[in-house]
């Protein structure tokens, strides 16, 4: 049974909390693969979100060391455009249907899909479209985020990790949540394209590659 874990957002831009954040947590889960999912059309978000092209395009320069290393079906890190790709909101529940079903014809109907939140997430989780569901489709690992903790959660919230929460991973399919840590990394894309638009230094904050993309296309310049 291999192991997919799947990171939504929708990246704009990727910074290094993503990337830190997904090597973190192909070790701490033992995935055999994990594949970014950039939003199509976030529902809960209320501001203006870059067009899909440039933050795909960013995507794939921050992936590039994974993704030139083998073949996209081989490589530990990948990119699954499928969001982008689909009119109307982006529902987590929907994703998760259509990667079942598309692996369901490609005979990797056994696999383990594990989606990976954050605190955040996971406390805001019963105002997600048919939040209940999700469940059925995969795993949930949560970590914290920034000073976000997962104490004193939302009773349905609360309630669910009580009927479905685990140490570890097992080898199932779905239905499981864990938690897993990971050191705190100093960013975030509000505050960093607070910071773009400023001009501020950023060089440490996004790969290179990603910057220079941000600059030739004048991104969040304003």
């Amino acid at each position: 049974m291999a192991r997919l874990g799947l990171l939504g957002g929708t990246f704009d831009p990727i910074h290094i909390g993503h990337l830190a954040l997904a090597r973190t947590a192909i070790d701490a889960l033992h995935l055999d693969q994990l594949l970014f999912i950039p939003s199509g059309q976030p529902w809960q978000k209320t501001r203006t979100i870059t067009p899909a092209k440039h933050r795909l395009q960013m995507l794939n320069l921050a992936l590039a060391p994974w993704l030139n290393a083998c073949n996209n079906d081989q490589a530990l890190m990948g990119i699954d455009a499928l969001e982008t790709r689909r009119e109307g909101p982006s529902y987590t529940i929907d994703t998760l249907i259509e990667i079942r079903q598309r692996d369901a014809n490609e005979v990797k109907s056994n696999n383990s899909l594990v989606l990976i939140l954050g605190s955040d997430q996971f406390r805001n989780l019963a105002t997600w479209h048919r939040w209940d569901e999700l469940l059925n489709y995969c795993h949930i690992a949560v970590t914290q985020r920034e000073s976000i903790n997962l104490s004193d959660l939302p009773g349905p919230v609360e309630q669910l990790l009580q009927r479905h929460g685990c140490q570890t991973l097992p080898d199932k399919t779905a239905g499981s949540i864990v938690f897993f840590s990971m050191p705190p990394v100093a960013v975030s894309s509000t505050a960093l394209r607070r910071s773009l638009q400023l001009h501020e230094d950023v060089t440490t904050l996004v790969p290179p590659t990603v910057l220079q993309y941000i600059q030739q296309n004048k991104l969040y310049n304003s």
